[in-house]
Parts: C-alpha cells; structure tokens; sequence
C-alpha cells in the first residue's frame, strides 16, 4: 500500500513538473511569435523576396524571349541581307491547302502550329554582277522550303543580264526569317493583300548567303537590339539576382556550418541527461523508497524485539 501510494504521489509530481514544462515552453513560444521584427530583419527579409522574384522572373521570361526574338534575330544576322534594298517585284502567288503541300509559307500566325493553310509568294529582283550570292551560280527555291519546285519560271540562275552586269534572280518572299509572327507585329492578311498582287513592285532585302530568300523590311540595328533587349538584359539580371542572393546568404550558411559541431554536443547532452533521467525513473525511484521504509521499519522494530 505504501509502495503503491508513493507511486501515485511520484506520478503526481511528474504530471505537475510536465505541466509546468509545457507552460514555460508556451510562454516562451508566445513570446517569441509576439517579438517584432527589426528594422534590418525586414530590410533582409524583403530584400531576399525580392531579389528571389526578379531572379525567378528573369529566368522564365528568357524561356519565351528567347524563341520569339532572339532566334529569329540571330537567323537574320546569319542570312545577312543586304541593308541596301532592291526592287522586287511579285510574279507569283500561290494559295495552297494541305500538310504536304505547306511545308513553307510566305507568312502565317503562330510558329508552333501546323501549317494546313498557306500562301507562297515568288519574286523577281535584280542585282549587280557578283552579288547576291555567288555571280550567276545556280540555285533553287527549295532553300526555303519549297514543296519541290526548284528552279520553276528559270529566273533563279542568271535569268537575264544587261551588258554582263545586271542579274535577275527569282526568291520567295517572306514576312521574317522565320516566315511567321504574332499580331499585331505579324498581320498575314494584310501583307498577302499588299504584296501577293502579281505585278506589284516594292523595295525588298535579299539575303547574300541564299538569294533565294528576300524580306520586306530589314533593318541590323534592330536585330542587335533585340537580342540585347531580350536576352543580354535579362539574362544579367538573372545572374546578378542569383549572385546577390549568394553573397547576402554566404554568412548565414557559414554560421550555421560552424554551428553544427555544437549541435550533437547540445543533442549529446540532452541525451546523456535524459539516459541520466532514465536512471532515475519513477519504478527505480519507489524500488529505492520501498528499501528504505523497510531499513526504517527495521531499525525501529529492533528495539521492541528487545
């Protein structure tokens, strides 16, 4: 009965001890959640937000920059058309429907979909003996895609010449490099009713590594500052961002490394002062009490046994 009472008032104490434990772990918790933050915790906080942000946004914006403006720009500098225009004039429009037959297209919306409609327009330029790619090589349409009409209308070798000097080539004509945009740059049906008229003459921009393609408008500067624009730009905001963020974090990483060795030590020794506590459970504690009352109950029953 007595083991058993004292075993209760052991359980007692404990409860009592944890209730208090978690109440000053609450109080402090409490207290923690209420501090404030300081004027340079919320400086370091927000700027890490919006550091974090403009990384995160430079990154994605170069996933779409990248096809739409700067792949065309750099195929355009790589065909490199001849900043001096020439006159072009339209000797052939073609309307097609069907995948096999629209494997090129002079301009159409959207450069990810499947082409099932599509406009080929032909032109007639003439050059300088020499120029345009070549002298009075041969060449073909196909170049840009044709759908194996190569050569058709004899204009694409030296077609005709005056006095020796004066070339006339056959091309397609195409909206952009790529042949394909997005409104309101790329308006397909008002730049097939502009120049898809056969005898229509305009200023046009052949390309001096395949003078089979020409363009309408064409100007290098812009290519160059579309790829400064949108990929030199953003692609040094990212890195910045990302350094930025490196070197404000640096130290915070290098604390906390130098902090772990005193981690386990911290772990070490609340395990040791729990295994310390195990020593001292309750059953060990009441075996010890039991001992005791017995030694007591002993010394004070000798003298009566006298």
């Amino acid at each position: 009965m007595r083991s058993a009472s004292s075993e209760l008032l052991l359980d007692t104490k404990q409860q009592q001890l944890r209730k208090k434990k978690l109440l000053e772990l609450a109080a402090a918790k409490n207290q923690k959640r209420g501090t404030p933050r300081t004027f340079r915790e919320k400086v370091w906080f927000y700027s890490t937000m919006s550091f974090a942000m403009i990384a995160v946004g430079s990154g994605s914006a170069l996933l779409f920059l990248v096809p739409l403006y700067v792949d065309p720009a750099v195929s355009t500098l790589l065909a490199d058309f001849d900043p001096e225009p020439v006159q072009c004039k339209t000797v052939r429009h073609e309307q097609l429907t069907g995948l096999y037959n629209c494997t090129w297209s002079s301009c159409r919306e959207g450069c990810t979909s499947d082409m099932y409609n599509c406009s080929h327009i032909y032109v007639v330029y003439k050059t300088a003996g020499g120029g345009g790619g070549g002298g009075d090589s041969g060449g073909d349409i196909g170049d840009a895609g044709d759908d194996g009409r190569r050569g058709r209308g004899g204009g694409t070798g030296a077609g005709g010449y005056d006095n020796g000097r004066i070339y006339e080539r056959e091309a397609v004509l195409l909206v952009n490099i790529k042949g394909c945009g997005y409104p309101p740059a790329v308006v397909c049906s008002n730049f097939t009713k502009a120049y898809g008229q056969v005898g229509f003459t305009f200023p046009c921009h052949y390309s001096r590594q395949n003078y089979t393609l020409t363009m309408v408008g064409y100007d290098k500067r812009q290519q160059y500052a579309d790829i400064v624009h949108f990929f030199a730009v953003p692609f040094t905001i990212c890195v910045i961002t990302s350094i930025v963020l490196c070197v404000m974090h640096c130290d915070c990483q290098s604390t906390a490394t130098a902090s772990r060795p005193s981690e386990p030590s911290r772990s070490s020794a609340g395990h040791s002062h729990t295994e310390g506590f195990s020593d001292h459970s309750i059953s060990t504690r009441v075996e010890r009490l039991d001992e005791a009352m017995m030694e007591q109950s002993r010394a004070l029953g000798e003298p009566s046994g006298l």
